[in-house]
This record gives structure tokens, C-alpha cells and sequence, in this order.
């Protein structure tokens, strides 16, 4: 006390008296008792400074209560969402949309049906973006921004599920949970508009996009300008390899860039009998396919610290035509295939090295090729690297929500996930949310025609969107305190 003068002092209790006289844990009858009366300096003085250590104590002591009662947020909207009614919701909305499959760029009718709900529940949005994407928003219209994201897109396979809402569309099917995505963030935009659309301090953004799948539906989404003024971003992907209840993650590099290549090797045909007289394409591509293997196992260092996360690597040749006779050698062969990697500087060395054995592996054997990084179109896909303070972020939720216990550690994963388009642009945080039920039949991993969803995992969906986003508004009104080095960027109204 003795480094605080008497109107320091006088200034600070002021401060607590105007927030402790209106709360409830301080009868006003009690600060007016300990109000500093009329009396000598000196009396006056330690009044005031054993006033002031009386308040401090009410300060310390409240602290517990705001935090329990921030933590206790995720763990309402968990009970709000396992509710009957938002439950049967969900689960309709997912069913419809997983008997209409449609593929990337083709969710016309999904996107119609997103946009009815969002009628419904009285949600302004845009559309269309990059064709049939939507942008609803619930909010003041002004900064904090936070977006949550949904995809939409369906495969190219033929369901072998067997139930009451199997696609009803030949050659296409839900097989990778977007249909259980677009029912969660439906969910959690029926939460907040029902029950907390006017308590919000900022905004939460709903991104339905399309064309996930291979087509980079995020990317046309962040050139049409998305997520320009968006401080944060968070994307729910479900997954069959963690428990129901469980959700799953890292910081940094979670799932890998991947890029994809096809190459044309041409020769010479001719008999089989006679190989002399031919230049052999299939012998070349075959050469080529082996040394393309010893990219990763021969040039990647294993003592590399950073091979793990940084340095690791897949090259992988999954398609590989050439010719439709026993005993013909063709004039040309076709091989083509993705390669995986978690950094730029990574990415860009495995792929000019696969361009540099297609064309010299060829030109050993005596035939020329060509290579294209971009066969039907197929997108380029960064890697999905989780922003470290918003990965610490989403922990603190997850954890007050389902407990520390059920928070897995994630390892870098090869897949990839146009959600790193986004992240690339402003902070980000990917996770999975676990659904496989031990007391079930287990289910099977993605992009399979036996896939299936266990709809058990829709309410943890929707409650982690919703306290994901009022947490964050809450935690990050403008003027509150920034560090020195963070650069505050400017935001548009909406």
C-alpha cells in the first residue's frame, strides 16, 4: 500500500465500487459501512486502503464464477442440442440431403435447401458463391467476425448400403459426411437464432461451399471474398477412427497439400515378337514408376527432426494404361498419380522432381513425354495447417464441453482438405469429431460405398460450432487487449 498515493488509491476503489455496488456478491449496504468518512488524513488514508484491499478481495474472489461461468457455455449448448426437437431437426436434414446426392458444382438442389431452412429460421444470407455456395450470417453485422464452414458435395460412388434413405441417384453418393456437416451447421445456426441472436457481440458467419471434393470450392470461396474481414475460421469434419463423444486435432500441419500429375510416355509400336524394331513406351513407364518410389524413400533424409511433420512425403501411382493387345507394343503409354507433402518449399521439391525422372526416365529409354500437374481439372490443395493460439482456443472448448479426457492428439494425416484454402488466409482450426459406437457394428472409413454415418454425432457438431463462435465473440471485442507484434486488420460492415 505504501506505493499508492491517496488519489490513485481513491480512483481505483471508485472504479470497484461502480462495478461491485450493481453485483450481487456485494450488498451496497456493505460498501457503504466501509465508505471512507470524513475524518483527519492519516485516518482518511487507511480508510480508503483497507476499503481498497476489501474490494480487491471481492475482485479475486469473483473470478472463478466468470470463468466457471464461461465454461459452462459449451456444455449448455451440448444439452440444447441433444434436445428431441433439434436432434429429429438434424437428422431430417441430413437424410434429405443424403438421398440427393449431388457433385462439386452441382449442389443446386442441396443449396436450395439450405437456403429454405435458412428462410425458416428468419437467417439473412448471400448466394450464390462459386456457383451454388451460401454465406448466412447471424450477429450485429459488425466485427468480431467468426466463421464456421460447411461442404456440401457428394462422390462419385454407388451406395452398397442397404437402409431406408440410400441414394436415390445412380453413381453418386454421401460417402465422406458432408450431409452430416450441412445438418450440424444448420443446427448450430438454429441454436443461436433461437436463443442467443440478440445477446451476440459481433458476428457468426454459416459458409455452406460447394466442391470439396477435388474441386476447390474453398478457394472460389476466399477469390469471391468470403473471408475477407473473418478474425477466425472453423471447420468439423466427422470421423470414423475416434469414439462417439471424442474429438480430435493438432496445431500446425494436420493434413497434407496434395497435387496430382498424369503423364504421357510415346515410343515407337510394333510387334511383340520383334522389340527391336520398336521403342517400348510400357517399358519406359514402367522404369519411371519404380524410380518414382525412391523420391520419398531416397531422397528424403530419416534423421531429418522435421521429416515427421515437415519433410514427409507420398509419391503414388495409381493409374497406368497402355495398349489393348497381348502381343502388340503400343504407340504410347499413360501413367498418372498424386504426390502428398506438408510444406510449400516440400510440396514444390517433389514436384519438380517427378517432372524431372517422367522426362528423364523417358529419354533413357529412348521415348519422349509430356506431364500435366492439372489432369481434368483437378485442384492443387495446400496443406491444412491449424493456427497454433486458435488450435489452444479450441481445446479450451472441446475441453469444457466433453472433458480433458476426450480430446485426442491427432498425427499429420496425407489426406487433404480444401479447408486449408481458408486457413491460408486468416486463422483457421480444423478438427474431427469422433462417431464410431464400440456397442455397434464399426464403420468403415470414408470414400467407401459400405459408408455410414452414426447420426448419434450430429449434437456434438452443432453444440461445438455454436460455443466455438459465442466464445469467441465474447472473448474478442474489439479494444480489448492486443499483443504488440499482432497487426489489427481493418473490417468492413457486412
Amino acid at each position: 500500500s505504501s506505493l499508492l498515493d491517496l488519489s490513485t488509491t481513491k480512483e481505483v476503489v471508485n472504479r470497484h465500487c461502480l462495478l461491485y455496488s450493481t453485483s450481487s456478491r456485494c450488498p451496497p449496504s456493505l460498501l457503504t459501512s466501509l465508505s471512507p468518512q470524513p475524518s483527519s488524513p492519516m485516518a482518511a488514508t487507511l480508510r480508503w486502503r483497507c476499503f481498497l484491499l476489501l474490494t480487491l478481495f471481492i475482485s479475486i474472489s469473483s473470478t472463478p464464477t466468470e470463468q466457471q461461468t464461461l465454461a459452462q457455455i459449451p456444455i449448455n449448448f451440448l444439452s440444447s442440442a441433444k434436445t428431441p426437437e433439434l436432434v429429429d431437426y438434424m437428422v431430417s436434414i441430413r437424410r434429405r440431403i443424403h438421398e440427393n446426392p449431388e457433385l462439386g458444382y452441382e449442389e443446386f438442389e442441396t443449396s436450395r435447401l439450405v437456403r429454405e431452412e435458412l428462410d425458416r429460421l428468419g437467417i439473412r444470407y448471400e448466394h450464390p458463391f462459386a456457383v451454388t455456395g451460401i454465406v448466412a450470417s447471424i450477429g450485429t453485422g459488425g466485427p468480431p467476425f467468426v466463421a464456421l464452414r460447411a461442404d456440401m458435395d457428394a462422390l462419385a460412388l454407388q451406395e452398397a448400403v442397404e437402409w431406408e434413405h440410400k441414394s436415390k441417384v445412380a453413381g453418386k453418393m454421401h460417402a465422406c459426411g458432408h450431409d452430416a456437416h450441412v445438418a450440424m451447421l444448420l443446427g448450430a445456426a438454429k441454436l443461436l437464432q433461437e436463443h442467443h441472436s440478440h445477446d451476440l457481440q459481433g458476428t457468426v458467419l454459416f459458409v455452406f461451399q460447394p466442391a470439396e471434393e477435388g474441386g476447390g470450392g474453398a478457394k472460389q470461396m476466399v477469390e469471391a471474398g468470403v473471408v475477407d474481414s473473418v478474425d477466425a475460421i472453423f471447420g468439423i469434419h466427422v470421423s470414423t477412427s475416434f469414439p462417439i463423444g471424442t474429438v480430435a486435432s493438432r496445431a500446425g500441419p494436420l493434413l497434407a497439400g496434395s497435387g496430382f500429375f498424369e503423364a504421357v510416355i510415346t515410343g515407337k509400336g510394333g510387334h511383340a515378337a520383334i522389340p527391336h524394331h520398336t521403342i517400348d513406351p510400357i517399358l519406359a513407364a514402367s522404369s519411371i514408376v519404380v524410380s518414382l518410389q525412391h523420391l520419398v524413400s531416397r531422397e528424403a533424409d530419416p534423421l531429418d527432426s522435421q521429416v515427421y511433420t515437415i519433410m514427409l512425403q507420398v509419391v503414388t501411382v495409381g493409374k497406368f494404361e497402355g495398349g489393348g493387345a497381348f502381343n502388340v507394343i503400343p504407340d504410347s503409354a499413360t501413367i498418372g498419380g498424386t504426390f502428398r507433402a506438408f510444406s510449400k518449399d516440400s510440396f514444390a521439391q517433389i514436384k519438380q522432381r517427378i517432372e524431372q525422372v517422367v522426362t528423364g526416365q523417358a529419354k533413357v529409354q529412348r521415348c519422349n513425354a509430356t506431364i500435366n500437374f492439372n489432369p481434368n481439372n483437378k485442384q492443387t490443395y495446400p496443406a491444412t495447417v491449424n493456427d497454433a493460439s486458435l488450435h489452444e482456443y479450441f481445446l479450451g472448448i472441446a475441453g469444457d464441453m466433453l472433458g480433458t479426457q476426450n480430446l485426442k492428439v491427432m498425427e499429420p494425416l496425407m489426406g487433404a482438405e480444401d479447408f486449408s484454402f481458408y486457413a491460408e488466409k486468416v486463422p483457421g482450426c480444423f478438427f474431427f469429431v469422433g462417431m464410431q459406437n464400440e456397442t455397434r457394428e464399426p464403420l468403415v472409413a470414408s470414400h467407401s460405398p459400405q459408408y455410414q454415418v452414426n447420426e448419434d454425432v450430429l449434437p456434438y457438431g452443432a453444440a461445438l460450432h455454436a460455443s466455438l463462435a459465442v466464445r469467441y465473440l465474447l472473448e474478442h471485442q474489439p479494444g480489448s487487449a492486443t499483443p504488440p507484434e499482432e497487426v489489427i486488420r481493418p473490417h468492413d460492415e457486412l
